[in-house]
């Protein structure tokens, strides 16, 4: 189908490999116009924390004058884009225990409280009827977007029926008064990833289950801290149990949201090798998903990062049949030399 399938096909081996063969077609045509450090590390879907350690102990041997990504996408085959803002994330596993072991559902139902129902029920509250997040405080440091800017948004082609038909829905859903595009970029939301407990085997086990159990990941917009966050989480979900089960909220990784300005020479050279490559100019669009190393690298080493990512939204990322495509691929292949050679141009 004209696609590499695999596992990290898209997110993030082959765009990574992208940079590579790149490098690789620069050595050996003498078209490598500055160094260029390659850093590739495999615990980015679990938070980085082994390279948040390594980045503050060698500074010097990363010290850089722009930093290049590959974790994104486009807009589409033909409508090149530059990611040109990430949202934060806190990521945490909470536990709700009923009574101390598993009980018979006829001798005990109704009379103990079940951790699922309580679980399902707290969940359900997270929400309320806009699909508006109710945990007090959690919108204090949001960054509304002006008319302006959600007008500029706007204009990126988008079809909602396409959108729909590509991941088998009738209808999309998510917090009033914004936009498909608007929910997953600019404001903030929290999902539940996983949720368990009790008889999941074959067949019927009628059981009061002592525990239940849920994953959930909140995704931040910039401005909100996910320290904050994590412990506003921790703190209301705590609250909202009721008398006959204790709750533990455990955090597991997140990070900061990020933005890049679009008026620095890094982004004006990014700009101009799509335009090279692919005949029209890049439209710069903000990313629904997460890159805690983007946030950190500014922060330690004072760079800025380019995030030029040619993914594209079918390519079923973190799914089965997860693809990437060749043509895009070779793309990118093709436009990363252009953005060093105008990049060491526009910093002379």
């Amino acid at each position: 189908n004209g696609a590499i399938y695999a596992r990290g096909a898209s997110d993030d081996k082959g765009q990574m490999y992208m940079h590579i063969k790149a490098l690789e077609y620069m050595v050996q045509n003498d078209k490598l116009p500055c160094n260029v450090k390659f850093m590739i590390e495999g615990e980015e879907e679990v938070g980085s924390n082994s390279l948040v350690t390594f980045v503050k102990e060698h500074k010097d041997k990363l010290a850089n004058d722009i930093i290049l990504i590959s974790d994104t996408g486009m807009i589409a085959k033909d409508v090149p884009s530059i990611t040109t803002g990430l949202r934060g994330l806190s990521y945490v596993e909470v536990e709700v225990t009923g009574p101390n072991r598993d009980l018979h559902s006829g001798l005990y139902g109704g009379a103990v409280a079940n951790p699922i129902n309580i679980l399902a029920k707290m969940i359900a509250s997270l929400h309320d009827e806009n699909n508006h997040i109710t945990i007090p405080g959690f919108y204090e440091k949001v960054q509304e977007l002006s008319r302006e800017e959600r007008e500029a948004m706007a204009k990126a082609p988008f079809d909602l029926k396409a959108y729909q038909d590509e991941i088998g829905i009738e209808s999309v859903y998510g917090e009033k008064g914004y936009t498909t595009n608007e929910r997953n970029s600019i404001r903030p939301t929290l999902d539940v990833n996983g949720i368990w407990g009790g008889y999941t085997g074959e067949g019927a086990k009628t059981v009061i289950p002592s525990k239940a159990y849920a994953k959930i990941s909140m995704r931040l917009v910039p401005n909100q801290d996910w320290h904050e966050i994590t412990e506003l989480f921790s703190s209301h979900f705590k609250s909202i149990a009721p008398k006959g089960v204790t709750v533990k909220v455990t955090p597991h990784h997140g990070g900061q949201g990020y933005v890049t300005p679009i008026d620095f020479v890094g982004y004006r050279a990014a700009e101009k090798a799509y335009q090279k490559t692919f005949g029209t100019t890049p439209i710069p669009q903000r990313g629904g998903g997460s890159i805690p190393i983007v946030a950190l690298f500014e922060q330690e080493l004072q760079s800025k990062t380019i995030l030029m990512g040619f993914g594209l939204d079918s390519d079923a990322i973190h799914s089965p049949n997860e693809h990437f495509g060749v043509e895009n691929y070779l793309k990118g292949i093709e436009t990363i030399p252009y953005f060093y050679e105008y990049f060491t141009e526009m910093s002379r």
